[in-house]
């Protein structure tokens, strides 16, 4: 109950009646007027926290029953992917995918060897490079005195010759390897419309070896439909055989049945016969004869009406020459006996009909035998010609297929070697990989078809490292100037200067070749282009020695060469 009526039912209730309840009723009133505030406060923070309850409740529906519904779509998501995971075309594709990984981690892990083997030998490089410079530093130190300069001078001029002479072996195995490489452009050019030629021959000889197992199957198909209409024909026959001997058993017992018949109806009628001509000899029945004869024609003179007559007396004759007194049952025996004979004859002549028509039968039997037995042979000799010449076919294309395989694996082993070794010079040269990541569309990894473009920048890059070696040839020529002579205590002078040959280099900083710079470095030079461009180059470099107011340095020499090359 609320609490205003809680108030009513406090008001209403019944006072105890005391001494003491006058003097209560004042501090009852408080209490309850005190208590009645306290309950209505409560009441009211309860009516509050009621209130906020319900709002957060309900607040906390809300979003419960949106994440309810946001797992439910995430559910039917998850389980949408995982019905795209589970689908076959998905499996096939994890599994070619981890196969994928599997071999590019094997690649990965035998790329970390040979990285961290590059590497090694780079820091024993390095470390003996170091090596050698304080060695240099230290004989630098420890050199001393005229005599010691002059042998230095001399031993320096023999270590350049010497350099020049390596200089130039270099230089002749860098010219013959320039050729080898276009040697191996072109048989890799040749190995390349080969390999096409060889995939359309395969494709075809694939195709034709299909097409003759395809022929292959349709003639055995049809070799053994022919061996079951064979087989089919050789039973029909048999049982047309044994039917026709049966027919001819049946009939020869039918033919004897009749023969006897007939024989039994002959000797009947024989019989018969001889039992008539002992009547007829008797003189009664003559004397008998002669009178119905003499009756018959005085009837046949007076009139011919008397024919029942006639024919009652001739059935009177009958009836004193077979006995039988019945007419009717004469004349149905009679008709009887005339309708079986009649009956008799034509099942024998049906019989003879027959007889023909089963031999004639028999006869074509017969030859259809002898047609499918040479039919039969024919198929087989075909049969086995057409078997023969598809196991030469076959014989044939496998041979060829072979030999095919065979050139396909050792040209794909010697392209593979090939690719292996510009990548391994592409890498061990350090040659720049984003121009040819740009050139190829971030392509990895040397294929047949950036090969040419990978051996452009590889001989673009080794005339660089050249120019790099010949602008180090020049600095340590400026390092160590040769001294002059001098007068008084002076050695023995030093040998005359030769001038170094330099490699035949393709830096721009002697452009004067114009735009044939960028084709030259574009394609292999033949022997008398190289040959011309090392005599410019070798003059120009000549006139720039002498000239000793120009100093080279790398940093320089690489703007000069960039910037030449941004102007082109």
């Amino acid at each position: 109950f609320s609490l205003t009526s809680r108030k009513g039912f406090v008001a209403k209730m019944p006072r105890p009646r005391s001494a003491r309840s006058d003097t209560s009723d004042a501090d009852m009133e408080g209490l309850q007027e005190q208590e009645l505030v306290k309950l209505q406060r409560q009441y009211r923070l309860m009516e509050g926290d009621r209130a906020a309850y319900t709002e957060e409740s309900q607040n906390i529906i809300r979003k419960q029953k949106s994440e309810v519904a946001q797992l439910e779509a995430e559910k039917q998501e998850l389980l949408k992917e995982l019905r795209l995971a589970e689908s076959r075309f998905n499996q096939n594709l994890d599994e070619t995918n981890t196969d994928t990984l599997v071999v590019l981690a094997e690649a990965k892990e035998d790329y970390d060897t040979e990285i961290n083997e590059e590497k090694q030998m780079h820091t024993e490089l390095d470390a003996k490079i170091r090596e050698w410079e304080k060695k240099i530093r230290n004989q630098h130190k420890n050199m001393g005195g005229v005599h010691m300069s002059s042998q230095h001078t001399v031993q320096t001029q023999k270590t350049i010759r010497t350099l020049e002479n390596r200089l130039d072996q270099s230089k002749k195995q860098f010219n013959a390897i320039l050729t080898q490489n276009a040697v191996y452009r072109e048989e890799i050019e040749s190995l390349r419309v080969e390999r096409n030629r060889f995939d359309n021959l395969y494709r075809k000889l694939d195709k034709e070896l299909s097409n003759l197992r395809r022929e292959k199957g349709e003639l055995i198909e049809k070799s053994t439909q022919a061996y079951d209409a064979r087989d089919e024909a050789q039973a029909k026959m048999i049982l047309l055989k044994e039917r026709a001997d049966k027919d001819q058993q049946q009939h020869n017992a039918e033919m004897k049945e009749l023969l006897r018949i007939i024989d039994h109806d002959r000797n009947l009628r024989e019989f018969m016969g001889i039992k008539g001509q002992e009547r007829v000899d008797d003189p009664q029945l003559v004397a008998w004869r002669q009178k119905k004869e003499a009756q018959e024609a005085e009837r046949k003179k007076e009139s011919q009406e008397d024919s029942v007559e006639t024919y009652e007396a001739a059935f009177e004759r009958i009836k004193e020459m077979t006995g039988e007194e019945d007419l009717d049952l004469l004349v149905q025996r009679f008709i009887e006996t005339e309708d079986k004979n009649f009956a008799l004859f034509n099942f024998v002549n049906e019989q003879n009909n027959e007889i023909e028509t089963l031999h004639e039968q028999i006869e074509e039997k017969n030859n259809e035998i002898e047609k499918f037995k040479l039919q039969g042979i024919e198929l087989e000799d075909q049969r086995k010609k057409i078997l023969k010449e598809l196991e030469e076919q076959q014989l044939v294309c496998s041979q060829e297929a072979d030999e095919y395989s065979k050139k396909n694996k050792e040209i794909s082993k010697i392209l593979d070697q090939l690719r292996a070794g510009i990548d391994s010079l592409f890498n061990k040269i350090n040659c720049d990989r984003s121009a040819i990541d740009d050139m190829l569309g971030a392509q990895s990894g040397v294929t047949d078809s950036n090969m040419i473009q990978y051996l452009g920048i590889i001989e673009q890059r080794t005339n660089e490292l050249l120019a790099v070696q010949s602008y180090v040839n020049s600095k340590d020529e400026d390092r160590y100037p040769q001294k002059p002579p001098s007068l008084i205590g002076g050695g023995p002078g030093a040998p005359t200067q030769q001038w170094p040959i330099h490699p035949p280099g393709f830096g721009d900083e002697y452009d004067s070749e114009g735009s044939e710079a960028s084709d030259d470095d574009a394609r292999p030079l033949t022997r008398n282009e190289l040959q011309n461009k090392v005599m410019k180059t070798v003059r120009k470099r000549e006139s720039a020695a002498k000239k000793d107011s120009y100093k080279y340095d790398l940093p320089n020499a690489r703007d000069m060469q960039k910037n030449k090359k941004d102007k082109k």
